[in-house]
């Protein structure tokens, strides 16, 4: 009988992760960003009556190309995010297994470890979903407030520095990604592990097209639980820098200020498009991840 090949070494499975993770992030911002676009301009704004309203009138008054407005930030930079996410899940879920050699995890631990890893992703998050909003949520045409990514970032430094401005809304997003990757990794797992236990296989040998279904409902799970957060987040990064520009004081005054003028309505605003595109955007997450961990093992 031929040997086991030998086990991949922590180094080896650590790039493997945080390869097919970037692999997923590059899908998951090309598919994705028009709905984005249109989520953040209704969170941001109420000139729109609703998705539909949003999306012929972007349409109509800036073109098609306006729906891949600020994608050169999330482009290169989402990718580095899954890739942090699917690198610090995986390392975390390791660990937990070291504890307890021979035992599965709990699912407990699978949302702790998504937690970890959306935690671990907040350095990279915060200031690349900051900017996006910002070129997503400014004028048309001439009254443009930035001409691209970079400039936006030296602008917003200039404004209110490194902290206090490229890295507003740290809390809000430290909630968010823990709540939201959580969710979103112990769905998968728990979908993932019982079709395995169901059909008596191999998690290796579920077919694509389930690895996409399970990885389209964990996006919508990760929306439905964390979305208040994220309204919350586009809110205070839209925000002023300056006295009498600032609506916002801090996350608390925020959430307050939403209770306040529009009830529990308000922190679900633009959730239509998000779970929409969820879908199309976490299948296609998890099954490029699925499929290039399966190619390069």
């Amino acid at each position: 009988m031929a040997p086991e090949p030998p086990a991949p070494s922590g180094s080896s499975q650590a790039f493997k992760d945080l390869f097919s993770g970037a692999a997923g992030g590059v899908a998951q911002v090309l598919i994705g960003q028009p709905f984005d676009i249109i989520k953040v301009r209704l969170q941001t704004s109420s000139q729109y009556s609703g998705a539909f309203s949003a999306l012929t009138s972007i349409y109509r008054t800036e073109g098609p190309l306006a729906f891949y407005k600020g994608t050169l930030t999330p482009l290169l930079g989402i990718g580095a995010c899954v890739s942090v996410q699917f690198g610090a899940f995986h390392s975390a879920r390791r660990y937990l297994e070291s504890l307890n050699p021979g035992t599965p995890l709990s699912y407990t631990q699978y949302y702790a470890a998504g937690a970890f890893a959306g935690i671990a992703n907040t350095v990279l998050s915060t200031p690349i979903e900051h900017i996006r909003i910002r070129l997503q949520a400014q004028p048309h045409g001439a009254n443009k407030l930035y001409n691209g990514p970079l400039d936006c970032t030296r602008k917003i430094i200039s404004q209110a520095g490194l902290f206090n401005g490229v890295y507003r809304g740290t809390s809000i997003t430290l909630l968010r990604e823990a709540q939201a990757y959580g969710l979103w990794f112990l769905s998968f797992e728990w979908l993932m592990n019982a079709d395995a236990k169901r059909n008596k296989i191999d998690r290796k040998e579920i077919p694509s097209y389930k690895v996409a279904l399970y990885g389209g409902l964990a996006g919508e799970a990760l929306w439905l639980g964390s979305y208040p957060f994220d309204v919350i987040k586009s809110k205070m990064q839209t925000d002023g820098f300056v006295a009498g520009t600032q609506k916002y004081k801090n996350m608390r005054d925020c959430f307050a200020q939403v209770w306040r003028a529009e009830g529990m309505r308000g922190f679900w605003k633009g959730i239509g498009p998000t779970l929409t595109r969820a879908m199309p955007v976490s299948a296609g997450t998890f099954a490029v991840v699925e499929m290039t961990m399966r190619a390069i093992s």
